[in-house]
């Protein structure tokens, strides 16, 4: 996974039918599994956009995003917020409510 900006989770949202924006914090023991998940769904899903981003340098976001804990995944639909997803129960779990999305 790519590492975002702010400015890219924008382009990205409002130009992929649909991306998905990764939140995390590095001390985060449940980040670290949740990041191994995600890879595995981003290669079964190749045509959906997966950034990431440490969200201790992207306050603002988090702020007016209400982001209220990590590991946090935003997932957009033409350019509109559609779900953030905080308990990444499992691979088939985020897979699906990613693809049917799609």
């Amino acid at each position: 996974m790519k590492e975002w900006t702010t400015a890219e989770w924008e382009t990205n949202s409002q130009s992929a039918n649909i991306a998905a924006y990764y939140l995390y914090a590095p001390m985060c023991g449940t980040c670290q599994v949740a990041s191994k998940m995600l890879e595995v769904v981003e290669e079964l899903l190749p045509n959906v956009q997966i950034g990431q981003a440490n969200l201790n340098y992207i306050e603002d976001l988090a702020i007016d995003q209400k982001i209220e804990s990590v590991p946090c995944l935003i997932i957009a639909q033409n350019g509109q917020i559609q779900e953030k997803i905080y308990a990444f129960q499992s691979v088939p779990f985020l897979y699906n409510q990613l693809r049917k999305k799609v």
